[in-house]
């Protein structure tokens, strides 16, 4: 098992991204949330043995709040430690206090690591995925200095 490492992402890790991002293969607004997300808001990308294994990308748009949009591990590197290090990354270098993240109702792995990690549920909205509740969770980072 090799180290993760965990840098900044930069506009020449767009093709890396969409080739590990199998919705990006099959929906043009994924490929440019990627675009977007490189070029605007703090998008980490998750490295193992110099090979792009995951990404995730921290927001401010939920209310100003800090809201992680997306943490998303290729599938062969799943359930290894690479989303929780991500997730980890994202809130050391959040700068509000209130960390938002969501994840859909069926997606019961991410589920149980933002628990593990200490996110609180902080409520349901239906309608985005037919049949598919998004569950928001709630992470409070407390008075940090720096």
């Amino acid at each position: 098992m090799h180290h993760v490492h965990i840098r900044e992402g930069v506009a020449s890790d767009h093709d890396a991204l969409v080739s590990i991002d199998d919705v990006a293969r099959n929906e043009p607004a994924r490929v440019s949330f990627i675009e977007r997300s490189l070029a605007s808001a703090l998008c980490l990308v998750a490295e193992r043995a110099g090979r792009v294994v995951g990404y995730g990308v921290l927001e401010y748009t939920f209310f100003d709040n800090g809201f992680v949009s997306m943490v998303h591990v290729a599938e062969p590197t799943r359930r290894q430690g690479v989303g929780r290090r991500l997730l980890e990354a994202l809130a050391d270098r959040c700068t509000t206090r209130k960390l938002f993240t969501s994840t859909n109702a069926s997606n019961t792995p991410m589920q149980r690591l933002l628990d593990r990690l200490g996110y609180v549920p902080s409520g349901t909205v239906e309608n985005l995925d037919p049949g598919d509740p998004e569950l928001f969770c709630f992470l409070d980072l407390g008075e940090r200095t720096g």
